[in-house]
């Protein structure tokens, strides 16, 4: 049989089952919209995250704290204040260091205010922050190292919690109470250019002298830094590590340091991971739709027995008409992966534009929805096919 005599068969007999094929067809849509949506806002997702995390930090970044998969918890004796200064001092390979002490639900609020107190995070820390972290600042400055030796009471606001704070004044040489400890307001760091990574917001910035009296902790969580090359972090982090196990051998941790190469390497596995999971489940709609094909095209085989047997007499060969029922199957599941690709394409660019971030949908995911729905075709137009080709011509043209 031709090609074109098989497709004008195969259109004449979707077009004989209009409703039929229209509900089969729906199904395979679905399936292929739900996988290319899946993918491609979760492609979208990732690559926003991963860009919004390398604004964050520094490319060359790091960060040293305790071995948290060995269970470990920082105390006061894990790091010390001078570990930053001295590391800068004795690698040459280390550019910026900076201490961190940091606590959350820390009460903030303007004095005489009358209202509840913001709940909002504290980090304390000293000047190199801003280079590790990369960020700016709005009004006013950041921390000095003036203020970490003096202890001064001083803070650097969030743009939101400045907002929040002072929304019609200048919050710059404003007083504020932290804990109820009073502080003056220095300076404002610039908004973030996304909100995906709030954990920024609501934060008040001190140093990190004056935030251990406020906590009244001396425990510092980690040691931001930054090295004087990316080629040279490995050796940065190599010798943090080093001087560390030197001059805390009885801290009883273990120091580990990561870069933030490290870091957006653990955020895209778990990313796609996640977006490999959501998308099987939606792949299982699709399953949903072939199995669907399977069971109108058996009904069309019983339907068709006359028409078969008629085939058969008249010279069919038992492979075309295997042929004819297989291309019927794929025809409907090529029409469902059609419109499915451009449903599931056009609800991905919707929820993109909802979510302020760009869909991506690439030609190789196109290309795997048509091959997958051209094997869906396949696999399960394949036993109704062969079925069809297995029926006796004798007892096929009993039922005329």
């Amino acid at each position: 049989m031709r090609f074109t005599d098989l497709a004008q068969v195969v259109g004449e007999n979707l077009l004989a089952h209009r409703l039929r094929a229209a509900l089969t067809i729906i199904g395979i849509t679905i399936g292929i919209a739900a996988v290319i949506a899946v993918v491609a806002i979760g492609q979208g997702g990732q690559a926003v995250i991963i860009s919004q995390l390398e604004s964050l930090g520094s490319s060359r970044y790091f960060e040293v704290t305790v071995d948290v998969m060995r269970g470990e918890a920082p105390t006061s004796d894990t790091f010390r204040l001078q570990d930053a200064t001295l590391i800068k001092e004795l690698s040459p390979a280390v550019e910026k260091m900076a201490p961190l002490s940091y606590a959350s639900m820390i009460d903030v609020r303007r004095p005489h205010s009358g209202g509840k107190p913001l709940l909002s995070q504290l980090y304390g820390t000293t000047p190199d922050l801003i280079y590790a972290l990369n960020m700016k600042v709005e009004k006013g400055r950041f921390l000095s190292n003036i203020d970490v030796d003096a202890h001064a009471r001083v803070a650097v606001l969030d743009a939101d919690l400045a907002k929040e704070l002072f929304p019609d004044t200048d919050p710059l040489g404003k007083q504020i109470f932290i804990q109820d400890v009073a502080a003056t307001v220095i300076g404002v760091m610039q908004k973030p250019p996304s909100s995906i990574l709030s954990m920024m917001n609501q934060t008040v910035y001190l140093p990190i002298t004056f935030a251990q009296e406020i906590l009244n902790s001396r425990v510092i969580f980690q040691l931001c830094g930054v090295a004087v090359s990316k080629e040279a972090l490995p050796q940065a982090i190599e010798d943090s590590l080093k001087i560390l196990n030197k001059r805390h051998p009885a801290s009883g941790v273990h120091y580990v340091g990561n870069s933030m190469e490290e870091q957006l390497s653990r955020v895209s596995k778990v990313t796609s991971v996640m977006t490999l999971i959501i998308g099987a489940i939606a792949g299982i709609a699709l399953l949903v739709g072939g199995v669907g094909v399977m069971n109108i095209m058996l009904v069309a085989v019983t339907e068709r027995t006359r028409e078969i047997g008629l085939l058969m007499a008249l010279g069919a060969r038992r492979r075309d008409i295997m042929q004819q029922f297989l291309f019927e199957a794929v025809a409907l599941c090529l029409i469902g992966g059609a419109l499915g690709v451009l449903i599931g394409a056009g609800g991905s660019v919707a929820v993109a534009l909802l979510a302020h971030w760009p869909p991506l949908i690439s030609f190789w995911t196109i290309l795997l929805a048509f091959g997958f729905s051209t094997c869906v075709g396949l696999f399960f137009g394949l036993y109704p096919a062969s079925r069809a080709a297995a029926l006796s011509p004798a007892e096929a043209l009993r039922q005329l």
